[in-house]
């Protein structure tokens, strides 16, 4: 998995994407990776509505602003931090530290109504069980094990001077990271939250694309049964990690897959216009070949669209053919589909962008 997972990082961060598609990949992955990072803790705002607040556009009623609040506390984290590591490609980054550790804590936990004895940023004073399934380590022992944590994370256990393992290495230690405060619950609150921000400074700061960086906080959330069963597991064997390793490589092995497929699926689309603004570069500039390029490049946002909805697609189509009829209609889908650009079945027609298919090499299956 760690094999495969290297290269696919690497796929991934070499794939040049229009700049419009590539701000939609990351917004998308940023809002499933903050909301599911509020989320394993209880948070109910939806992806649409955490999608709302990555625009900022959301606007939730003063009885849920709380649950706003949540949120924006953990973008405000990662677009700080992704500014921060991002800003200076090749160096190298800080290291772990239990100051940096208190300063995610104190962002999770900003401007949220607390119970009494919790204080953002600063370790805990009193004994904490977590989710019924084992107690966090004494109060008295936090500093002495966040200070032990960073030095073995910081240290020769996951550094290497091969560049092929520097990824692999990385994911360790990030699940490693994030095991150990989950064990240790250093602080009365936002342990969680602190563990996934942790996690992912590691993986930004090791070359893990901006995407693909939420992609661990992404499957905990959409397999959280196994996640506290795995979490507990890890707990009880009294230390056998490996099964909680395996389940985050799978999960994020898993969703670097679907990355890829989205990436080559905005690929394909942009390939296919640049192949249909071609073909109509051949032709006479005229306001004709404007409108039925239109067509085209619309009905290529569609699967099936019946013939006589066709002037309802868009208000442009809608505005050509307000006064022209169906004949207009009827002679610009005969001169596209004499083109090769669409299929025509049973009073239907969708774009034929299959043909595309062909620039790709030849293989049997």
């Amino acid at each position: 998995m760690l094999g495969e997972i290297r290269s696919k990082i690497h796929h991934l961060a070499g794939v040049p994407l229009r700049p419009d598609l590539a701000k939609e990949l990351h917004q998308i992955f940023l809002t499933k990776g903050v909301m599911a990072t509020t989320a394993i803790e209880g948070n109910t705002l939806s992806e649409e509505q955490v999608r709302l607040l990555v625009d900022g556009k959301l606007d939730l009623p003063k009885s849920q602003k709380y649950l706003q609040q949540e949120v924006q506390n953990i973008l405000d984290l990662c677009n700080r931090e992704a500014d921060e590591i991002l800003a200076k490609p090749g160096e190298e980054q800080p290291s772990l530290s239990i100051d940096l550790m208190r300063r995610y804590n104190g962002g999770v936990l900003r401007d949220l109504d607390l119970e009494d004895g919790v204080v953002p940023g600063q370790l805990r004073s009193h004994s904490i069980l977590v989710g019924k399934v084992y107690r966090g380590a004494p109060a008295r022992d936090c500093e002495f094990l966040m200070n032990r944590l960073c030095q073995w994370l910081n240290g020769s256990d996951f550094s290497t001077s091969e560049p092929d393992l520097v990824i692999p290495f990385a994911l360790i230690k990030a699940i490693m990271a994030h095991l150990y405060l989950a064990w240790i619950h250093p602080f009365g609150d936002g342990n969680g939250r602190t563990a996934r921000m942790v996690e992912f400074h590691i993986l930004l700061a090791n070359g893990v694309p901006l995407p693909a960086a939420h992609l661990l906080s992404d499957h905990y959330n959409r397999t959280r049964s196994a996640y506290y069963r795995e979490l507990a597991h890890a707990s009880r064997s009294g230390g056998d990690v490996v099964p909680f390793i395996k389940y985050a490589l799978q999960g994020f092995l898993d969703g670097l897959r679907e990355q890829i497929s989205r990436v080559r699926e905005q690929q394909l689309k942009v390939t296919w216009e640049t192949f249909v603004y071609d073909l109509f570069a051949k032709k006479v500039n005229t306001k004709t070949q404007k409108r039925r390029l239109e067509l085209v490049l619309e009905l290529s946002e569609h699967n099936w669209v019946a013939v006589h909805d066709i002037e309802l697609l868009n208000p442009k189509l809608a505005r050509a053919y307000a006064t022209a009829g169906d004949r207009m209609v009827q002679r610009d889908l005969n001169s596209i589909h004499r083109m090769g650009l669409i299929e025509r079945r049973h009073g239907r027609v969708r774009a034929a962008k299959e043909i595309i298919e062909a620039f790709l090499p030849r293989r049997t299956a």
